[in-house]
């Protein structure tokens, strides 16, 4: 693995970083330096969990096997924090049910080690600018009184903010880009968790309804539809 000789991403973020290797620990922190960005370590579990929920981060990378508490747990319980910060999970284990373990514990996105450098930039690079891509004019979708603020990832219905976590954020984003067309499970997962295999899970049942939850409960009309046997549409 070599940090060397990579340009500097535009935008300085403040990331996190809980890793218990210090080898690996010390060439992710100075790649991520190197870079431009400003990084927190920490070498467990317990501690990583302090620093996320004492101050905010742009992005949080966590190892999965650390010690005190793993970096699934850790993952749970930012969530369970309603903290929607992209999180990038490092892996060992490059099983299908292993990334999707990593996904179901609410993590944007999964690395398997050993990796380049230069791979762990571009999944940076598209967790932090994962829908502000693209002209001004598409900053800000709408759709049946629904808003999405692509800039500051923001999601409100009714003028009532709704509390989304980074990939949910992600689902809604590519449901509203596609409003009124059946999306298939498989196209969700491409496009959103950029899983191009069947997992033999239902992480994409389980999150949509999560969405739901959130996005229709307290309506009348309801946005997010099912179609039996094809998949989900956001249609009013």
């Amino acid at each position: 693995m070599s940090s060397a000789n990579f340009a500097s991403p535009k935008d300085k973020m403040k990331i996190l970083l809980v890793e218990d290797e210090p080898k690996v620990a010390s060439f992710i922190v100075q790649g991520l330096e190197e870079s431009g960005h400003e990084v927190k370590l920490a070498f467990d579990g317990l501690h990583g969990k302090r620093s996320a929920m004492a101050e905010p981060f742009d992005l949080m990378i966590f190892d999965v096997i650390v010690p005190d508490i793993n970096g699934l747990e850790l993952c749970k319980e930012v969530r369970k924090q309603n903290i929607a910060t992209p999180i990038l999970m490092l892996t060992a284990l490059g099983t299908t049910e292993d990334k999707v373990n990593g996904l179901d514990a609410g993590a944007d996105d999964y690395l398997v080690k050993p990796f380049e450098f230069k791979e762990l930039l571009a999944r940076i690079r598209s967790l932090s600018r994962r829908g502000t891509a693209g002209s001004p004019q598409l900053n800000r979708l709408s759709y049946h009184g629904l808003e999405l603020d692509l800039d500051k990832k923001q999601a409100i219905r009714d003028g009532k903010m709704i509390n989304l976590t980074a990939k949910e954020f992600a689902l809604l984003e590519y449901m509203m880009r596609n409003h009124e067309r059946v999306l298939s499970r498989m196209q969700i997962s491409e496009n959103v968790w950029d899983i191009h295999f069947d997992t033999g899970t239902n992480v994409v049942d389980v999150y949509m309804n999560l969405l739901r939850k959130k996005v229709d409960k307290d309506y009348d009309t309801k946005l997010i539809q099912t179609r039996v046997g094809l998949g989900y549409i956001l249609q009013a």
